[in-house]
């Protein structure tokens, strides 16, 4: 298995600075990278949550239109008066 390392003691000026620089530059990139990924899942997690929401309104405002509600009294009828025939005619 080949081991690639750079020692830094051993390379001129130029190239230590150029390393730096190539160091810097994907720590940079790295840290927009993941700053893009980040913002990218919030927006994906608030567009699903929007959607189940919005699914969840719908679904609440159907089953709430499946029922009629009023006000309404109850009016109890008389009896009917007795019956002045023998029972049975």
């Amino acid at each position: 298995m080949a081991v690639v390392g750079v020692n830094l003691r051993q390379r001129s000026l130029p190239e230590r600075i150029l390393f730096g620089v190539a160091a810097l530059a994907l720590l940079v990139l790295g840290f927009f990278f993941i700053a893009a990924a980040l913002v990218a899942g919030a927006i994906l997690a608030a567009v699903v949550l929007l959607r189940l929401w919005w699914l969840r309104r719908r679904l609440r405002k159907a089953e709430a239109a499946r029922y009629i509600s009023a006000e309404y009294t109850v009016v109890e009828r008389e009896s009917p008066p007795p019956s002045r025939l023998p029972p049975g005619q």
